[in-house]
């Protein structure tokens, strides 16, 4: 019999489990920590009033997985949440305080370490900065060009590219500062609310990577704001592409799916007369295949990842220099892997990544996707020595693949404790933990 501690040892919750209540389960735990809902939110990546829905049962019945997510965070023991869902036997009447299983304390101990190396790099501290940027409209008090805004966006860009995240959250404050302050010094320049929005599209792209959704929904809304002042096609085309991927993380899969259709239909309508629109329309065309795969529309999934295949071919090859869109037949590629094990369908998903090699994406944000799109598909597949495999590899190329995104961090965790033993789980958790 697997004996419990404090707090998981009381009679409510035993009476919480019986009852089924999962997300009273969550606040027992939470309470215990003397967490506020922000911080438990911060940690898993939602906003505190989700975490009170779900505390609340409100939204229970279809959020299993978020549930599940926020018991490992509050480190819930799996025989109470097994008992909570009704896949394991009923807990006790009366557990001791004293003797705990070396096995559990070892899990429970595992995944706190775990948790702690994987918010490292991108503490909740530090993004102060960041909330005080979008709760206010940021300046700065000397006068901007056109040309600092740019190339503080190019060096930015460069640390999203290398995986240093640390780095670029630290930076977002002043880099969406430079914009505003430039915006407001050239009215009549249409161009600056292009980088403007630019701005805001990056800050939306690395909140949404790091799993703080509702700090992204914010920059994503200035940024479709500031697009629609710039009378840019591109820059709404990339600012839609932003918020698309938000509402998805959010739950709003029909949303997101009208928000990139509707987008990419606009791009069709330049006529594509231009590299960058070609560029723009391929993009939108894989980001609404992947969104329609996260709605379960497996035909416009298909459909639209065929589109796209089609829609690189007009894109010129070749080293070009940073514009709003960055499209080869290898970044299409590495959207069907996505496409297709978000569709379930992890066998094709292994097919398609296997005609991918690192060597054809030039950063190493992009080679980090490569494995752990692998590695999730692995996992689907239940194959713990491939996704540790993929994983590691993942790490070697852009640590913050790993360690920042809470999808993959999940299986990290998951790894170890499922598969402690399996080969490479071990050298995977240590790399995490001292990174």
């Amino acid at each position: 019999m697997v004996e419990l501690r404090p707090p998981w040892d009381a009679p409510r919750v035993r009476l919480l489990a019986a009852r089924g209540d999962v997300g009273g389960l969550v606040r027992v735990g939470r309470l215990a920590r003397n967490w506020r809902q922000r911080d438990l939110g911060s940690i898993v990546g939602y906003s505190a009033s989700t975490v009170s829905r779900l505390e609340s049962g409100a939204r229970s019945g279809r959020d299993v997985a978020v549930l599940r997510r926020l018991a490992a965070a509050v480190d819930m023991p799996v025989g109470v949440l097994g008992a909570a869902l009704g896949v394991s036997a009923p807990l006790p009447a009366r557990v001791g305080r004293t003797a705990v299983r070396r096995e559990e304390e070892d899990d429970s101990m595992r995944r706190r370490r775990l948790l702690t190396a994987s918010l490292a790099a991108v503490p909740v501290t530090m993004l102060g900065g960041v909330d005080q940027a979008l709760a206010s409209i940021p300046t700065r008090s000397s006068p901007t060009t056109g040309g600092d805004v740019l190339a503080r966006l190019r060096c930015a860009h460069g640390w999203y590219d290398s995986g240093d995240h640390a780095r670029l959250v630290a930076a977002l404050p002043e880099l969406l500062a430079a914009g505003h302050t430039h915006a407001d010094t050239a009215p009549g320049d249409q161009g600056a609310f292009a980088r403007l929005a630019a701005c805001y599209d990056l800050a939306t792209e690395m909140l949404s990577k790091i799993g703080h959704y509702q700090r992204a929904r914010t920059a994503a809304d200035r940024a479709t704001v500031y697009a629609h002042q710039s009378g840019s096609p591109l820059a709404a085309a990339s600012s839609a592409r932003m918020l698309s991927i938000v509402l998805r993380h959010q739950g709003q899969e029909a949303t997101a799916q009208r928000v990139t259709l509707d987008a990419a239909a606009r791009v069709e309508g330049t006529g594509l007369t231009t590299p960058e629109q070609a560029a723009a329309y391929a993009q939108m065309l894989c980001t609404a295949a992947y969104t329609c795969a996260g709605a379960g529309d497996r035909a416009n999934a298909l459909e639209l990842m065929a589109d796209a295949k089609r829609a690189v071919r007009r894109v010129p090859a070749g080293p070009e220099a940073r514009t709003v869109f960055t499209v080869t037949p290898a970044s299409v590629g590495l959207y069907e892997v996505g496409v297709l094990y978000s569709l379930g369908d992890a066998g094709a998903a292994l097919h398609a990544g296997r005609r991918l090699h690192p060597e054809q994406f030039p950063t190493a944000e992009r080679r980090g996707r490569l494995h752990t799109d692998m590695a999730r598909a692995w996992w689907q597949l239940g194959k713990a020595e491939q996704t540790a495999d993929a994983l590691a590899a993942a790490h070697r190329e852009a640590p913050g693949e790993v360690r920042d995104r809470p999808s993959i961090r999940g299986i990290v965790t998951d790894l170890a404790r499922r598969h402690p033993n399996a080969i490479g789980v071990r050298d995977l958790l240590t790399a995490t933990r001292t990174q």
